[in-house]
Protein backbone atom coordinates (compact mmCIF):
# COMPACT_ATOMS: atom_id res chain seq x y z
CA UNK A 1 0.00 0.00 0.00
CA UNK A 2 0.53 3.73 -0.46
CA UNK A 3 3.60 5.05 1.94
CA UNK A 4 0.73 7.44 3.77
CA UNK A 5 -0.98 3.61 4.97
CA UNK A 6 2.66 1.83 5.81
CA UNK A 7 1.34 1.11 9.48
CA UNK A 8 -0.69 4.37 9.77
CA UNK A 9 2.50 6.20 11.09
CA UNK A 10 2.51 9.11 9.55
CA UNK A 11 -1.35 9.29 9.47
CA UNK A 12 -1.33 8.87 13.20
CA UNK A 13 1.17 11.86 13.36
CA UNK A 14 -1.91 13.89 11.55
CA UNK A 15 -5.18 12.63 13.75
CA UNK A 16 -2.64 13.35 16.51
CA UNK A 17 -2.21 17.37 15.50
CA UNK A 18 -6.08 17.04 14.96
CA UNK A 19 -7.04 17.27 18.85
CA UNK A 20 -8.06 20.91 19.55
CA UNK A 21 -6.22 22.53 22.17
CA UNK A 22 -8.96 23.13 25.11
CA UNK A 23 -7.14 24.65 27.86
CA UNK A 24 -5.76 27.58 26.05
CA UNK A 25 -7.58 30.47 24.43
CA UNK A 26 -7.33 30.19 20.50
CA UNK A 27 -5.06 32.39 18.74
CA UNK A 28 -5.56 33.76 15.51
CA UNK A 29 -2.66 31.93 14.46
CA UNK A 30 -4.11 28.74 15.66
CA UNK A 31 -7.16 29.10 13.92
CA UNK A 32 -4.88 28.95 10.72
CA UNK A 33 -5.91 25.33 8.58
CA UNK A 34 -2.73 23.57 9.04
CA UNK A 35 -1.97 21.21 6.40
CA UNK A 36 -0.14 18.18 7.83
CA UNK A 37 2.29 16.50 4.87
CA UNK A 38 4.14 13.82 4.18
CA UNK A 39 7.15 12.68 2.21
CA UNK A 40 7.87 9.67 0.54
CA UNK A 41 11.91 9.06 1.50
CA UNK A 42 12.76 6.97 -1.88
CA UNK A 43 10.21 9.10 -4.30
CA UNK A 44 10.07 12.54 -2.81
CA UNK A 45 6.48 12.62 -3.68
CA UNK A 46 4.71 14.71 -0.96
CA UNK A 47 0.73 14.14 0.20
CA UNK A 48 -1.21 16.14 2.06
CA UNK A 49 -3.90 14.57 4.63
CA UNK A 50 -6.64 17.37 5.13
CA UNK A 51 -6.37 17.94 1.30
CA UNK A 52 -6.65 14.15 0.65
CA UNK A 53 -4.30 14.25 -2.68
CA UNK A 54 -0.66 15.11 -3.83
CA UNK A 55 1.51 18.66 -3.28
CA UNK A 56 2.32 20.44 -6.45
CA UNK A 57 3.06 24.01 -5.00
CA UNK A 58 5.91 25.12 -2.59
CA UNK A 59 6.16 26.85 0.00
CA UNK A 60 7.96 30.45 -1.32
CA UNK A 61 11.03 29.56 0.50
CA UNK A 62 10.95 26.49 -1.10
CA UNK A 63 10.85 23.99 1.88
CA UNK A 64 9.25 20.98 0.34
CA UNK A 65 12.71 21.33 -2.68
CA UNK A 66 14.88 21.77 0.54
CA UNK A 67 13.52 18.47 2.49
CA UNK A 68 13.86 16.73 -1.19
CA UNK A 69 17.38 17.90 -1.63
CA UNK A 70 18.65 17.17 2.02
CA UNK A 71 16.93 13.49 1.61
CA UNK A 72 19.10 13.49 -1.66
CA UNK A 73 22.31 14.22 0.00
CA UNK A 74 21.64 11.61 2.73
CA UNK A 75 20.72 9.14 -0.69
CA UNK A 76 24.04 9.56 -2.23
CA UNK A 77 26.51 9.77 0.82
CA UNK A 78 29.08 7.29 1.67
CA UNK A 79 26.85 4.83 4.46
CA UNK A 80 23.45 4.96 2.39
CA UNK A 81 26.01 3.91 -0.95
CA UNK A 82 26.96 0.83 1.20
CA UNK A 83 23.77 0.08 2.64
CA UNK A 84 22.87 -0.30 -1.10
CA UNK A 85 25.61 -2.27 -1.96
CA UNK A 86 24.60 -4.45 1.05
CA UNK A 87 21.08 -4.66 -0.19
CA UNK A 88 22.43 -5.34 -4.17
CA UNK A 89 24.27 -8.29 -3.16
CA UNK A 90 21.36 -9.84 -1.02
CA UNK A 91 19.04 -9.11 -3.45
CA UNK A 92 21.73 -10.90 -6.37
CA UNK A 93 21.56 -13.93 -3.94
CA UNK A 94 17.73 -14.31 -4.31
CA UNK A 95 17.93 -13.91 -8.02
CA UNK A 96 19.96 -17.36 -8.72
CA UNK A 97 16.63 -18.97 -8.38
CA UNK A 98 15.22 -17.00 -11.07
CA UNK A 99 18.04 -17.27 -13.50
CA UNK A 100 17.28 -19.61 -16.12
CA UNK A 101 18.83 -21.20 -19.53
CA UNK A 102 18.00 -19.96 -22.89
CA UNK A 103 19.69 -21.67 -25.61
CA UNK A 104 22.54 -23.21 -23.41
CA UNK A 105 23.12 -19.61 -22.17
CA UNK A 106 22.39 -18.07 -18.55
CA UNK A 107 20.33 -15.78 -18.78
CA UNK A 108 18.69 -13.10 -15.78
CA UNK A 109 15.19 -12.55 -15.26
CA UNK A 110 15.68 -8.46 -16.08
CA UNK A 111 11.50 -7.33 -15.75
CA UNK A 112 10.55 -4.48 -13.01
CA UNK A 113 7.38 -4.54 -11.26
CA UNK A 114 4.94 -1.45 -10.25
CA UNK A 115 4.86 -0.60 -6.85
CA UNK A 116 0.93 -0.43 -5.90
CA UNK A 117 0.67 3.27 -4.60
CA UNK A 118 -2.78 1.89 -2.09
CA UNK A 119 -5.02 -0.46 -4.27
CA UNK A 120 -3.47 0.32 -7.83
CA UNK A 121 -3.22 -3.21 -9.03
CA UNK A 122 -5.60 -2.22 -11.61
CA UNK A 123 -3.55 0.44 -13.30
CA UNK A 124 -0.39 -1.56 -12.77
CA UNK A 125 -1.70 -4.94 -14.22
CA UNK A 126 -2.91 -2.84 -17.55
CA UNK A 127 0.43 -0.96 -17.78
CA UNK A 128 2.31 -4.36 -17.51
CA UNK A 129 0.12 -5.46 -20.51
CA UNK A 130 0.44 -2.87 -22.66
CA UNK A 131 4.33 -2.78 -21.93
CA UNK A 132 4.74 -6.16 -23.98
CA UNK A 133 3.01 -4.73 -27.01
CA UNK A 134 5.96 -3.82 -29.06
CA UNK A 135 4.72 -1.70 -31.49
CA UNK A 136 2.74 0.56 -29.20
CA UNK A 137 5.49 0.24 -26.10
CA UNK A 138 7.72 1.61 -29.02
CA UNK A 139 6.49 4.13 -30.40
CA UNK A 140 5.89 5.97 -26.81
CA UNK A 141 9.80 5.27 -25.58
CA UNK A 142 11.08 6.44 -28.70
CA UNK A 143 9.08 9.92 -28.66
CA UNK A 144 11.84 12.72 -27.14
CA UNK A 145 11.09 13.54 -23.46
CA UNK A 146 9.24 17.02 -22.56
CA UNK A 147 12.45 18.54 -22.12
CA UNK A 148 13.42 18.07 -25.55
CA UNK A 149 10.45 19.49 -26.69
CA UNK A 150 11.00 22.89 -25.05
CA UNK A 151 12.64 25.72 -26.96
CA UNK A 152 13.26 24.74 -30.77
CA UNK A 153 12.13 22.05 -32.00
CA UNK A 154 11.86 22.02 -35.71
CA UNK A 155 12.28 19.19 -37.21
CA UNK A 156 11.76 17.13 -33.92
CA UNK A 157 8.37 14.97 -34.01
CA UNK A 158 6.50 16.60 -31.52
CA UNK A 159 3.09 16.11 -29.87
CA UNK A 160 0.31 18.83 -27.73
CA UNK A 161 0.27 18.58 -23.84
CA UNK A 162 -2.91 18.84 -22.10
CA UNK A 163 -3.30 22.17 -19.74
CA UNK A 164 -5.18 21.88 -16.55
CA UNK A 165 -5.16 25.08 -14.98
CA UNK A 166 -2.00 26.36 -13.90
CA UNK A 167 -0.45 22.69 -14.01
CA UNK A 168 0.94 21.76 -16.91
CA UNK A 169 0.51 17.39 -16.96
CA UNK A 170 1.26 15.46 -19.95
CA UNK A 171 -0.28 12.14 -19.59
CA UNK A 172 1.77 10.89 -22.79
CA UNK A 173 4.88 11.70 -20.95
CA UNK A 174 4.62 10.03 -17.83
CA UNK A 175 3.50 7.03 -19.87
CA UNK A 176 6.63 7.02 -21.72
CA UNK A 177 8.40 7.58 -18.50
CA UNK A 178 7.11 4.60 -17.28
CA UNK A 179 7.54 2.18 -19.80
CA UNK A 180 11.19 3.56 -20.44
CA UNK A 181 11.45 2.03 -16.24
CA UNK A 182 10.01 -1.27 -17.16
CA UNK A 183 12.54 -3.64 -18.99
CA UNK A 184 15.69 -1.81 -18.51
CA UNK A 185 17.33 -4.60 -16.04
CA UNK A 186 16.58 -2.66 -13.08
CA UNK A 187 15.43 -5.38 -10.16
CA UNK A 188 13.71 -2.98 -7.96
CA UNK A 189 10.34 -2.43 -7.96
CA UNK A 190 9.64 1.16 -10.46
CA UNK A 191 7.02 3.43 -8.65
CA UNK A 192 4.39 4.90 -11.11
CA UNK A 193 2.91 7.62 -8.45
CA UNK A 194 3.72 10.78 -11.16
CA UNK A 195 1.91 8.77 -14.01
CA UNK A 196 -0.88 8.08 -10.99
CA UNK A 197 -0.97 11.99 -10.36
CA UNK A 198 -1.58 13.23 -13.91
CA UNK A 199 -4.35 10.54 -14.05
CA UNK A 200 -6.14 11.61 -10.74
CA UNK A 201 -5.62 15.40 -12.64
CA UNK A 202 -7.40 14.36 -15.44
CA UNK A 203 -9.77 11.37 -14.78
CA UNK A 204 -11.35 12.60 -11.78
CA UNK A 205 -13.40 9.36 -11.46
CA UNK A 206 -9.70 7.20 -10.60
CA UNK A 207 -9.25 9.43 -7.62
CA UNK A 208 -8.43 7.70 -4.09
CA UNK A 209 -7.26 4.68 -3.24
CA UNK A 210 -10.31 2.21 -3.87
CA UNK A 211 -10.21 -0.16 -5.88
CA UNK A 212 -11.11 0.48 -9.99
CA UNK A 213 -12.14 -1.81 -12.71
CA UNK A 214 -9.14 -2.33 -15.12
CA UNK A 215 -10.71 -2.57 -18.10
CA UNK A 216 -12.42 0.92 -17.46
CA UNK A 217 -9.16 2.26 -16.65
CA UNK A 218 -7.88 0.77 -19.71
CA UNK A 219 -10.53 2.41 -21.66
CA UNK A 220 -10.04 6.13 -20.01
CA UNK A 221 -6.28 5.50 -20.55
CA UNK A 222 -6.46 4.73 -24.28
CA UNK A 223 -8.89 7.52 -25.39
CA UNK A 224 -6.70 9.83 -22.86
CA UNK A 225 -3.86 9.06 -24.83
CA UNK A 226 -5.10 9.40 -28.60
CA UNK A 227 -6.93 12.51 -27.58
CA UNK A 228 -3.69 14.14 -26.21
CA UNK A 229 -1.59 12.94 -29.06
CA UNK A 230 -3.39 14.34 -31.47
CA UNK A 231 -3.77 17.36 -29.45
CA UNK A 232 -7.54 17.58 -29.70
CA UNK A 233 -8.52 20.34 -27.26
CA UNK A 234 -10.34 23.85 -27.39
CA UNK A 235 -9.38 23.95 -31.02
CA UNK A 236 -5.76 23.38 -30.67
CA UNK A 237 -4.27 22.13 -34.26
CA UNK A 238 -4.00 18.61 -34.57
CA UNK A 239 -0.72 17.16 -35.41
CA UNK A 240 -0.46 14.42 -37.87
CA UNK A 241 1.33 11.95 -35.32
CA UNK A 242 1.75 9.19 -38.02
CA UNK A 243 3.46 10.71 -40.72
CA UNK A 244 6.87 9.59 -40.11
CA UNK A 245 5.54 5.99 -39.35
CA UNK A 246 3.74 4.86 -42.31
CA UNK A 247 3.53 1.07 -41.29
CA UNK A 248 1.20 2.91 -38.63
CA UNK A 249 -0.96 4.50 -40.99
CA UNK A 250 -4.38 3.39 -40.44
CA UNK A 251 -7.14 4.28 -42.64
CA UNK A 252 -9.45 7.37 -42.22
CA UNK A 253 -12.28 5.56 -41.33
CA UNK A 254 -10.77 3.79 -38.15
CA UNK A 255 -10.01 6.84 -36.81
CA UNK A 256 -11.91 7.85 -33.60
CA UNK A 257 -12.43 11.38 -32.44
CA UNK A 258 -10.47 13.11 -35.44
CA UNK A 259 -6.62 12.57 -36.59
CA UNK A 260 -5.53 9.12 -36.31
CA UNK A 261 -2.79 8.64 -33.92
CA UNK A 262 -0.76 5.17 -32.61
CA UNK A 263 -3.61 4.21 -30.50
CA UNK A 264 -6.36 4.10 -33.12
CA UNK A 265 -3.83 2.72 -35.82
CA UNK A 266 -3.01 -0.33 -33.16
CA UNK A 267 -6.06 -0.47 -31.19
CA UNK A 268 -8.47 -0.03 -33.72
CA UNK A 269 -10.95 -1.95 -35.65
CA UNK A 270 -14.31 -1.45 -37.37
CA UNK A 271 -17.42 -3.13 -36.56
CA UNK A 272 -20.65 -3.18 -39.20
CA UNK A 273 -23.50 -2.66 -36.82
CA UNK A 274 -26.76 -4.36 -39.29
CA UNK A 275 -30.06 -4.14 -37.99
CA UNK A 276 -33.19 -5.38 -39.67
CA UNK A 277 -36.96 -4.40 -39.23
CA UNK A 278 -38.74 -7.45 -38.79
CA UNK A 279 -42.46 -6.04 -40.04
CA UNK A 280 -41.09 -4.73 -43.60
CA UNK A 281 -37.73 -6.22 -44.15
CA UNK A 282 -35.87 -2.81 -44.09
CA UNK A 283 -32.46 -3.00 -43.62
CA UNK A 284 -29.98 -0.71 -41.85
CA UNK A 285 -26.53 -0.49 -41.37
CA UNK A 286 -23.95 1.38 -39.60
CA UNK A 287 -20.17 1.58 -39.06
CA UNK A 288 -18.27 1.85 -35.12
CA UNK A 289 -14.97 2.05 -34.94
CA UNK A 290 -13.62 0.29 -31.97
CA UNK A 291 -9.94 -0.41 -29.55
CA UNK A 292 -11.55 -3.36 -27.72
CA UNK A 293 -14.89 -5.93 -27.75
CA UNK A 294 -16.66 -6.37 -24.73
CA UNK A 295 -17.98 -10.35 -25.05
CA UNK A 296 -20.74 -11.42 -22.74
CA UNK A 297 -20.14 -15.18 -21.08
CA UNK A 298 -23.04 -16.90 -22.45
CA UNK A 299 -25.77 -17.90 -19.69
CA UNK A 300 -25.73 -21.54 -20.21
CA UNK A 301 -21.97 -21.19 -18.81
CA UNK A 302 -22.29 -18.66 -16.13
CA UNK A 303 -23.07 -21.46 -13.43
CA UNK A 304 -19.40 -23.27 -13.83
CA UNK A 305 -17.78 -22.33 -10.95
CA UNK A 306 -14.41 -23.87 -11.65
CA UNK A 307 -12.32 -25.58 -14.81
CA UNK A 308 -12.99 -28.70 -13.45
CA UNK A 309 -16.42 -29.23 -12.98
CA UNK A 310 -17.89 -31.67 -15.32
CA UNK A 311 -21.04 -30.55 -16.15
CA UNK A 312 -21.42 -29.97 -19.45
CA UNK A 313 -19.08 -28.25 -22.08
CA UNK A 314 -16.35 -26.24 -21.57
CA UNK A 315 -17.05 -22.16 -22.50
CA UNK A 316 -14.24 -20.77 -24.94
CA UNK A 317 -13.18 -17.90 -26.17
CA UNK A 318 -15.46 -18.34 -29.28
CA UNK A 319 -18.35 -19.36 -27.79
CA UNK A 320 -18.42 -15.67 -26.46
CA UNK A 321 -17.25 -14.34 -30.04
CA UNK A 322 -19.98 -16.06 -31.65
CA UNK A 323 -22.60 -14.98 -29.04
CA UNK A 324 -21.29 -11.48 -29.61
CA UNK A 325 -21.51 -11.62 -33.47
CA UNK A 326 -24.49 -13.72 -33.96
CA UNK A 327 -27.99 -12.67 -34.80
CA UNK A 328 -29.98 -12.21 -32.17
CA UNK A 329 -33.78 -10.55 -31.86
CA UNK A 330 -33.52 -7.24 -29.62
CA UNK A 331 -36.03 -7.35 -27.19
CA UNK A 332 -38.90 -4.83 -25.92
CA UNK A 333 -36.42 -2.02 -23.87
CA UNK A 334 -34.41 -1.81 -27.12
CA UNK A 335 -37.10 -1.65 -30.27
CA UNK A 336 -35.40 -0.02 -33.21
CA UNK A 337 -36.97 3.32 -35.54
CA UNK A 338 -37.53 1.81 -38.72
CA UNK A 339 -37.30 5.11 -41.27
CA UNK A 340 -40.04 3.12 -43.48
CA UNK A 341 -42.33 2.36 -40.95
CA UNK A 342 -42.01 5.26 -38.96
CA UNK A 343 -42.37 3.88 -35.83
CA UNK A 344 -40.35 1.68 -33.25
CA UNK A 345 -40.77 -2.07 -34.91
CA UNK A 346 -39.55 -5.46 -33.80
CA UNK A 347 -35.83 -6.38 -35.19
CA UNK A 348 -32.59 -8.50 -35.20
CA UNK A 349 -29.31 -7.00 -34.83
CA UNK A 350 -25.56 -8.86 -36.26
CA UNK A 351 -22.42 -7.67 -36.04
CA UNK A 352 -19.65 -8.07 -38.69
CA UNK A 353 -15.74 -6.95 -37.68
CA UNK A 354 -15.49 -4.99 -41.19
CA UNK A 355 -11.68 -3.84 -40.40
CA UNK A 356 -9.71 -5.97 -37.92
CA UNK A 357 -6.94 -4.41 -35.77
CA UNK A 358 -3.43 -4.97 -35.52
CA UNK A 359 -4.16 -5.58 -31.61
CA UNK A 360 -7.32 -7.30 -30.95
CA UNK A 361 -7.88 -6.64 -26.72
CA UNK A 362 -10.76 -8.67 -25.99
CA UNK A 363 -13.16 -8.26 -22.65
CA UNK A 364 -14.70 -10.66 -20.88
CA UNK A 365 -17.81 -9.28 -18.82
CA UNK A 366 -17.47 -10.88 -15.85
CA UNK A 367 -19.31 -8.03 -13.73
CA UNK A 368 -22.98 -8.15 -13.99
CA UNK A 369 -25.34 -5.53 -11.80
CA UNK A 370 -28.30 -7.52 -10.37
CA UNK A 371 -31.14 -5.06 -8.23
CA UNK A 372 -28.53 -4.17 -5.37
CA UNK A 373 -25.28 -5.58 -6.04
CA UNK A 374 -22.68 -6.15 -8.89
CA UNK A 375 -21.94 -9.73 -9.47
CA UNK A 376 -18.83 -11.90 -11.08
CA UNK A 377 -19.22 -14.45 -13.19
CA UNK A 378 -16.12 -16.81 -12.51
CA UNK A 379 -16.65 -18.81 -15.24
CA UNK A 380 -13.34 -20.48 -16.78
CA UNK A 381 -13.16 -19.29 -20.12
CA UNK A 382 -10.99 -21.42 -22.75
CA UNK A 383 -8.59 -19.32 -24.55
CA UNK A 384 -6.13 -20.23 -27.32
CA UNK A 385 -2.10 -18.77 -26.96
CA UNK A 386 -1.27 -18.77 -30.11
CA UNK A 387 -3.39 -19.11 -33.66
CA UNK A 388 -6.59 -17.06 -32.70
CA UNK A 389 -8.88 -17.14 -36.15
CA UNK A 390 -10.85 -14.33 -36.61
CA UNK A 391 -11.79 -14.83 -40.12
CA UNK A 392 -15.47 -16.21 -39.77
CA UNK A 393 -16.12 -13.07 -38.07
CA UNK A 394 -15.65 -10.82 -40.81
CA UNK A 395 -17.75 -9.40 -43.61
CA UNK A 396 -15.55 -10.11 -46.20
CA UNK A 397 -13.27 -12.93 -45.41
CA UNK A 398 -12.52 -13.38 -48.93
CA UNK A 399 -10.54 -9.81 -48.96
CA UNK A 400 -8.16 -11.29 -46.01
CA UNK A 401 -4.80 -13.33 -46.81
CA UNK A 402 -4.38 -16.83 -45.49
CA UNK A 403 -2.52 -15.71 -42.43
CA UNK A 404 -4.40 -11.93 -41.85
CA UNK A 405 -6.56 -12.92 -39.74
CA UNK A 406 -4.86 -15.06 -37.03
CA UNK A 407 -3.58 -13.59 -33.74
CA UNK A 408 -1.34 -14.34 -31.22
CA UNK A 409 -1.94 -13.90 -27.20
CA UNK A 410 0.51 -11.29 -25.92
CA UNK A 411 -0.91 -10.54 -22.54
CA UNK A 412 -3.97 -11.46 -20.07
CA UNK A 413 -5.36 -9.31 -17.15
CA UNK A 414 -6.65 -11.64 -14.19
CA UNK A 415 -9.28 -10.21 -11.32
CA UNK A 416 -9.00 -12.60 -8.73
CA UNK A 417 -11.84 -12.26 -5.52
CA UNK A 418 -15.61 -11.99 -5.85
CA UNK A 419 -16.23 -7.93 -6.46
CA UNK A 420 -15.44 -5.04 -8.64
CA UNK A 421 -14.88 -3.11 -5.59
CA UNK A 422 -12.38 -5.66 -4.20
CA UNK A 423 -10.42 -8.18 -5.00
CA UNK A 424 -6.70 -8.13 -7.18
CA UNK A 425 -5.40 -7.31 -10.68
CA UNK A 426 -2.34 -9.09 -12.16
CA UNK A 427 -1.20 -9.74 -15.22
CA UNK A 428 0.48 -12.12 -17.16
CA UNK A 429 2.33 -11.37 -20.27
CA UNK A 430 4.80 -12.91 -22.90
CA UNK A 431 8.21 -10.97 -23.79
CA UNK A 432 11.08 -12.68 -25.60
CA UNK A 433 9.14 -15.96 -26.12
CA UNK A 434 8.65 -15.94 -22.16
CA UNK A 435 5.62 -15.64 -19.89
CA UNK A 436 5.72 -13.43 -17.08
CA UNK A 437 3.11 -13.15 -14.29
CA UNK A 438 3.19 -9.32 -13.04
CA UNK A 439 1.68 -8.97 -9.61
CA UNK A 440 2.53 -5.49 -8.43
CA UNK A 441 6.14 -5.46 -7.57
CA UNK A 442 6.75 -8.86 -7.49
CA UNK A 443 7.69 -10.42 -11.13
CA UNK A 444 8.18 -14.25 -11.91
CA UNK A 445 8.76 -16.34 -14.84
CA UNK A 446 5.75 -18.56 -14.94
CA UNK A 447 4.77 -21.28 -18.19
CA UNK A 448 2.21 -21.48 -20.82
CA UNK A 449 0.34 -24.14 -18.60
CA UNK A 450 -0.17 -21.55 -15.93
CA UNK A 451 -1.33 -19.06 -18.37
CA UNK A 452 -3.97 -21.00 -19.85
CA UNK A 453 -5.24 -22.10 -16.52
CA UNK A 454 -6.37 -18.47 -15.89
CA UNK A 455 -9.55 -16.62 -15.54
CA UNK A 456 -9.32 -14.24 -18.08
CA UNK A 457 -10.63 -10.97 -17.85
CA UNK A 458 -8.94 -9.19 -20.69
CA UNK A 459 -7.37 -10.71 -23.61
CA UNK A 460 -4.75 -8.85 -26.21
CA UNK A 461 -3.82 -10.82 -28.58
CA UNK A 462 -1.38 -9.35 -31.33
CA UNK A 463 -2.03 -9.47 -35.53
CA UNK A 464 0.38 -12.71 -36.54
CA UNK A 465 2.88 -11.45 -39.32
CA UNK A 466 2.42 -13.09 -42.33
CA UNK A 467 5.86 -14.65 -43.86
CA UNK A 468 7.56 -13.67 -46.72
CA UNK A 469 7.60 -15.90 -49.98
CA UNK A 470 11.35 -17.07 -49.22
CA UNK A 471 10.27 -18.29 -45.59
CA UNK A 472 7.30 -20.80 -47.47
CA UNK A 473 8.80 -23.66 -47.91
Amino acid sequence: HFFRYVNGHAKKHYEDAQIPMTNHKKTEKQEKVQHTVCMDCSSYSTYCYRCDDFVVNDTKLGLVQKVREHLQNLENSAFTSDRHRKRKLLENSSLNSKLLKVNGSTTALCATGLRNLGNTCFMNAILQSLSNIQQFCCYFKELPAVELRNGKTAGRRTYHTRSQGDNNVSLVEEFRKTLCALWQGSQTAFSPESLFYVVWKIMPNFRGYQQQDAHEFMRYLLDHLHLELQGGFNGVSRSVILQENSSLSASNKCCINGASTVVTAIFGGILQNEVNCLICGTESRKFDPFLDLSLDIPSQFRNKRTKNQENGPMCTLRDCLRSFTDLEELDETELYMCHKCKKKQKSTKKFWIQKLPKVLCLHLKRFHWTAYLRNKVDTYVEFPLRGLDMKCYLLEPENSGPESCLYDLAAVVVHHGSGVGSGHYTAYAAHEGRWFHFNDSTVTLTDEETVVKAKAYILFYVERQAKSGSDKL
